[in-house]
């Protein structure tokens, strides 16, 4: 059926308002920029009335540049960023905390040690660990005054990013939120779908200051008229990774999909299961929920992909430009035997060794900077490699690849990836795999598109790369990774 969806996609460094149409093509594309804040060492914080005027405005933008009425919105956002208001007055108490804030790691070490990991997982598919919003709401909580009895009272409210925006466009009406979102709360009980109260009692968080969870695609409500001109239905919400998952049409068991960024998310659809999903090496979460049905996935979180090829053109200034690496990778006829861990930050998964240190192995006389050139690429598939071997359902499957991102221009990391992992990779045509994916969201609730048969119609591939590499050298380069690896891990103190 023809509409015009807009896509609200409100990341971390932008906020940006996509409006397609249902063959899925962009009609209108407006950005802000976002100003991060970093108080103290290990703090990240967003101004939480930027979020929303830079919503509004280029929400406002779009809506404006568009022949047609705006049918429905979809809202995707970047996730676990914490944020607490005063429910009369709906000003924030705070700054929004960022997902990469780290100010909590002491409190999360306190809970390791009370044996709560196991009673945390089993719950809600997450390792202990300040990424997500249960230690960021009780840092709120203690340290505002009078927090917990304004909380207990309740006189706030929680949101994540996307709570926090419904609550905005509909002037106060909706404190809510979606399962996907709920789930990286580190307080949702996946298999339920309801707030876990147990981890609440944990935690002291008093269940009046937490949003109504609901499926992804759902007849939220409408947006104030005041702001956009007249009333918008929203029908779908989707964290940010969920949103690319559905993007790109992982909708069976054992699809995957893999975001290349400064880092790299890699989810694989895990079916309606969620009692098979105990791996601690990976993240157990919610992909996504379309009616009563939920399908779940496993996903592992690479914190050093794309930043490590910028250290090599920022850091030690090997090349000019991130796009010469591609050239120059395919021009050096392998790695020399140099492996580079990119620990810059610890490492993820299915490590988890916050400690662990960036090193380089493997030098010789015979080596050049080219080949740390081609060795920074080519950690960056390795490390793919490492979260899909842990992941069992993706490691038996040979479904191919689906990735977006910015790395995803370079064909030889590409090829690499493919080699590498013996799987076929497949580069999504749009750039805006996480804005389409919500819009698809929202537009089945309206019957934009009446099946997932249908969006999967409508998908496109712009590339796609096939495994070519000899099995006995893919394990001989991997083999050499994995000690590559297990000396980084030692340099832990």
């Amino acid at each position: 059926m023809k509409h015009t969806i807009l896509s609200i996609d409100q990341g971390t460094t932008s906020t940006r308002s996509i409006i397609f149409n249902e063959n899925g093509n962009i009609i209108n594309s407006f950005q802000k920029e976002s100003r991060l804040l970093f108080p103290k060492n290990g703090w990240v914080e967003h101004n939480p009335n930027e979020i929303i005027l830079h919503t509004i405005q280029t929400a406002s933008a779009g809506i404006s540049e568009t022949n047609d009425k705006v049918d429905t919105i979809g809202i995707t956002n970047q996730r676990e960023t914490t944020l607490i208001w005063d429910k009369k007055t709906g000003k924030p108490v705070c700054n929004a905390i960022g997902w990469e804030d780290i100010r909590t790691s002491e409190y999360c070490a306190f809970l390791e040690s009370k044996d709560f990991t196991s009673l945390i997982k089993n719950s809600t598919g997450l390792n202990i660990n300040p990424y997500f919003s249960a230690t960021k709401i009780r840092w709120i909580l203690d340290s505002i005054p009078d927090g917990q009895n304004k909380a207990e009272n309740g006189d706030l409210c929680f949101g994540t990013v996307d709570t926090w925006i419904i609550y905005n466009l509909t002037k106060n009406k909706l404190h809510i939120t979606d399962v996907t979102n709920a789930s990286r709360t580190m307080l949702l009980n996946i298999h339920t779908l309801k707030w876990d109260k147990e981890i609440l009692r944990i935690f002291n968080i008093p269940l009046q200051l937490l949003p109504n969870v609901l499926p992804s695609s759902y007849d939220f409500g409408v947006t104030d008229p005041k702001i956009f001109g007249y009333e918008i239905p929203i029908t779908g919400i989707a964290g940010d990774q969920h949103a690319s998952m559905f993007g790109h049409a992982c909708f069976e068991k054992g699809m995957t999909k893999c975001t290349y960024g400064t880092g790299a998310f890699i989810l694989t659809n895990e079916g309606n299961d969620p009692l098979k999903l105990k791996n601690y090496k990976l993240l157990n979460t919610i992909g996504f929920q379309l009616k009563q049905k939920t399908f779940y996935a496993s996903e592992g979180s690479v914190f050093s992909t794309g930043s490590a090829i910028q250290w090599i053109k920022d850091g030690i200034k090997l090349i000019k430009d991130v796009s010469d690496t591609n050239l120059i990778s395919e021009d050096t006829k392998d790695n020399g035997g140099l492996y580079f861990v990119p620990a810059f930050n610890g490492l993820g998964s299915p490590h988890w060794k916050t400690n662990a240190e960036g090193i380089i192995t493997g030098i010789k006389r015979t080596t050049t900077k080219y080949h740390l050139i081609r060795a920074a690429l080519e950690s960056t598939a390795f490390q793919i490699k490492d979260v899909l071997q842990a992941s069992i359902t993706s490691s038996n499957s040979n479904l191919p690849i689906k990735v977006d991102g910015g790395q995803t221009k370079n064909s030889f990391l590409m090829q690499f990836q493919a080699d590498i992992l013996d799987r076929t990779i497949k580069v999504a045509k749009t750039t805006e795999t996480t804005a389409l994916g919500v819009a698809f969201i929202a537009g089945l609730k309206i019957g934009t598109w009446n099946s997932k048969d249908e969006i999967k119609s409508i998908i496109k591939s712009k590339n796609v790369f096939e495994p070519k590499m000899k099995s006995s050298e893919r394990d001989s380069l991997y083999s050499q990774w994995c000690e590559a690896i297990q000396k980084s891990s030692l340099t832990v103190k």
